[in-house]
């Protein structure tokens, strides 16, 4: 009896000395991805459906009577403006993947996930989607669901996921026993257990035509038949000639982390994070460069109004290092644009122009309207506080501006503007 003690002993002596020349285990939570055919889960990202709420509310776009409010990766709230003192929302247009919209002839121009995807609104209670181009915007690899969240685990089995033909729709977690030397060899604290995985990151113009007008945010910009969508480096264009059938053209490289578009005539402004980038369109299927304005890394909505450029830089958070202010370029020369002033802001968004006076939105401080009659000198003359501002379309009639989650109208009256209405769409 005591020999069989004795053996039981040394069988357990023996395991313990494997566990501790490097075969030790513990338990580990492991996430697996559930997935689905990206065209399937593509085609299951669109629809129309009765007004919701708003979570995360983007750009505006107007036209004609109705507002199109960009809810962050989920779609378009659609609000017949009619009436601007009582605005009443008509649909939400569900398409994942959406960052911004134009419009042109009663044909909606839309991103999702890289797409183009055009609604026709002719009908704007019976909206549809008339034609979609796959990667036309660029080609979005690693596609996952709206809100999907990033699971805690300490391992990440990809399996046979194909990022490029699979997208993300779930997770399942589990506990399993893992080798310890396995998770210490993990990358960046998390073992992928596919390495291809580990590097993976997932005022429109033309005569004659019907074209809505965006906020200086826009990264789509219509010019006469031409439509011009910027994502994070290229300029994309298209022949929209016929507008039911966009015609895919070469596109035309600018910069890293370019953001916006704005053009004025036959010129287009770029911003981006490094710097503004200016591109002649006289012939418009291909944009020319003609010159950079450089400034340090951060958020840069332009808009040009004559022989000045009004830049607001976003220092600070994702945005970069550059101190934020509203930023003034003398652009007479398109050749050479010349800094002129820089005026401090607090956190500035977007802006817009309406004859004399200059509108900035400085986030959290407000919206402030400027006198730049003496450009490239610029008078505040009025200071809206205790409201978040995020971008304005300054329209004839009107001004549209949008916070956070409300839309607010103002009237010009003489050389100020008074509030109309405000309306949350939360």
């Amino acid at each position: 009896m005591r020999k069989k003690a004795f053996l039981l002993v040394l069988v357990a002596v023996g395991f313990l000395v494997s566990c501790d020349n490097g075969d030790t285990y513990e338990d580990y939570q492991v996430a697996r991805p559930l997935t689905m055919d990206v065209a399937q889960f593509k085609a299951q990202a669109v629809s129309v459906t009765e007004p919701e709420p708003i979570i995360s509310s983007g750009k505006i776009y107007t036209y004609r009577s109705y507002i199109f409010v960009n809810d962050v990766n989920r779609g378009f709230h659609v609000i017949d403006n009619s009436n601007p003192t009582a605005p009443e929302r008509i649909a939400f247009i569900k398409l994942e993947g959406n960052y911004d919209i134009s419009v042109k002839d009663d044909k909606l121009y839309a991103d999702s996930y890289g797409d183009l995807v055009i609604f026709d609104i002719a009908n704007i209670n019976d909206i549809k989607v008339s034609n979609r181009i796959v990667n036309a915007i660029y080609e979005n690899g690693g596609i996952w669901a709206t809100d999907l969240e990033y699971p805690t685990a300490d391992f990440y089995d990809y399996g046979n996921y194909d990022y490029q033909k699979d997208a993300i729709v779930g997770w399942t977690v589990t506990t399993e026993r893992r080798l310890v030397s396995e998770y210490e060899s993990r990358y960046g604290g998390r073992y992928y257990e596919d390495s291809s995985l580990a590097n993976t990151t997932s005022s429109d113009s033309g005569p004659g035509r019907s074209v809505g007008q965006g906020g200086s945010l826009a990264r789509f910009k219509i010019v006469g038949d031409y439509l011009y969508v910027v994502d994070y480096s290229n300029i994309n264009i298209f022949d929209i000639s016929d507008v039911a059938n966009p015609e895919t053209l070469e596109d035309v490289q600018v910069a890293w982390d370019i953001e916006t578009i704005f053009n004025q005539g036959d010129v287009l402004f770029i911003g981006g994070r490094q710097g503004m980038y200016i591109y002649d369109i006289t012939e418009p299927q291909k944009p020319t460069f003609i010159s950079e304005f450089r400034h340090g890394t951060a958020c840069d909505p332009v808009v040009v109004d004559g022989d000045y450029a009004y830049v607001t830089l976003k220092g600070g958070n994702f945005c970069g290092n550059a101190d934020s202010g509203l930023y003034v370029v003398d652009v007479s020369d398109l050749a050479n644009p010349e800094l002129k002033v820089i005026y401090p802001m607090s956190g500035p968004n977007g802006l817009g122009i309406k004859g004399d006076r200059l509108f900035v939105c400085d986030g959290e401080a407000g919206l402030k309207v400027f006198d730049k009659s003496d450009a490239p000198n610029v008078t505040e003359i009025d200071h809206f506080e205790d409201i978040f501002a995020y971008d304005v379309i300054p329209l004839d009639g009107s001004l549209l501006m949008i916070g956070e989650q409300t839309l607010y109208q103002y009237d010009y009256v003489e050389n100020n503007i008074e509030l109309i209405s405000t309306f949350e769409l939360n």
